[in-house]
């Protein structure tokens, strides 16, 4: 019988948005437990997102993030039934670390060789309670001297994407690394990936929402698959705006500035033979992809080549506009009812929210709270599959 793996999520306000959901979402996909806790909160209560980027100033912009939903309480937690930890980074750390309960609690997780995994400005955490002493370690570049004068044996980050891991601390510079970061956090659990290397193309365009894109490209790219991101008009290495969706307690979803998304490969010329399968997040871009003929093409090509194809939210919009729905069993964001209703497909309630269905190749989700599910339905058609 395979070992349940449970998972601690230190969180506070203003930590980083993509440093808490992607790993969030993605080890619970991959079918492992996680709490997320705040001191002085309770599951169910809300800490706010900090989106944290380069944007030619002499340090990071920031502006805000989702508001994130603990769903554990950190008074209740009891460290002995933790199989690891992970700290995002952000301007929660520089609080946190202030916390004799958050100190108290890292250096239990220290104290019995469990694996913990902080990236970014989480490193402050650490060097409060200082478990890094003698060991090797990298963090954002600006922490380098609180890691310094805590006796850390500090690994200089030769790119963002940089992680580096010394016995059970794993430790990275920013959200580019978080690749590496998970699969060393989860390898670090026990874990075994099968069926990786595969080639997924994600299908972007402006404003697509931000965690639908990057949580399962992250998630993917992290079971060792080779992921691209293209757009219409553009070529790898430029950027698409993406945007924060949220329900803030309006009749529709509220909308906030989202990181730039830095695309693989170029649309222009792209060969959908070489992929195996195709991912179409939501959010506002759809809408205008639905009207390009070489989008609908590549969509098409896709889905009667049988490939596994996964859309979510307002993705729907371009398959419907592809007349590919017909006669399909699908779900999408509930506003999108329409478009699904209308191109001939049987609608599926997501209800609740998180709910996401497979109709032979294709996996369909409504929003991105459903991450965990419409990821592990992707992995199955995929044929991946990590056990511990």
């Amino acid at each position: 019988m395979e070992a349940h793996k449970r998972v601690l999520l230190l969180c506070g306000d203003y930590m980083e948005d993509y440093e808490v959901m992607v790993p969030f979402q993605a080890l619970l996909a991959y079918g492992v437990s996680v709490d997320a806790v705040c001191p002085g909160k309770k599951a169910g209560d809300i800490c706010r997102t900090a989106i944290h980027q380069s944007s030619g100033h002499q340090t990071y912009s920031e502006s805000r993030g989702h508001n994130f939903a603990l769903n554990a309480t950190f008074d209740e937690i009891d460290a002995t039934k933790y199989d690891g930890l992970i700290i995002p980074g952000g301007r929660a750390p520089e609080y946190l670390a202030m916390d004799e309960s958050v100190v108290e609690l890292v250096k239990k997780f220290s104290e019995s060789q469990k694996p913990i995994a902080s990236i970014c400005h989480g490193q402050l955490i650490l060097a409060a309670a200082g478990v890094v002493k003698g060991r090797k370690c990298t963090a954002f570049h600006a922490v380098k001297p609180v890691l310094v004068a805590a006796g850390a044996h500090w690994v200089e980050p030769e790119t963002e994407a940089f992680c580096t891991r010394d016995g059970n601390l794993i430790s990275g510079a920013t959200y580019d690394g978080h690749p590496e970061y998970i699969r060393l956090f989860i390898k670090a659990l026990g874990a075994n990936i099968s069926g990786s290397g595969k080639r997924i193309l994600f299908l972007c365009g402006d404003f697509m929402e931000d965690y639908e894109v990057m949580v399962p490209f992250q998630s993917l790219q992290a079971l060792e698959c080779h992921v691209d991101a293209v757009c219409p008009n553009k070529s790898a290495g430029d950027k698409c705006p993406t945007a924060v969706h949220d329900f803030e307690g309006d009749q529709t979803y509220s909308e906030k500035p989202g990181h730039d998304f830095t695309l693989t490969a170029n649309f222009e010329g792209l060969n959908a033979l070489s992929y195996d399968a195709l991912v179409i997040p939501g959010g506002r871009a759809p809408e205008y992809l639905a009207l390009d003929d070489n989008v609908i093409q590549l969509v098409k090509e896709f889905m009667e080549s049988g490939k596994p194809v996964a859309s979510i939210c307002h993705g729907q919009q371009i398959l419907s506009a592809a007349g590919l729905l017909k006669g399909k069993k699908c779900t999408a964001y509930p506003a999108v009812k329409l478009n699904v209703v209308l191109s001939g497909a049987t609608w599926l309630e997501p209800e609740p929210i998180d709910r996401c269905f497979t109709d032979g190749n294709l996996v369909t989700g409504a929003a991105w709270p459903g991450h965990p599910e419409f990821i592990s339905r992707f992995m199955s058609l995929l044929g991946i599959r990590v056990s511990f």
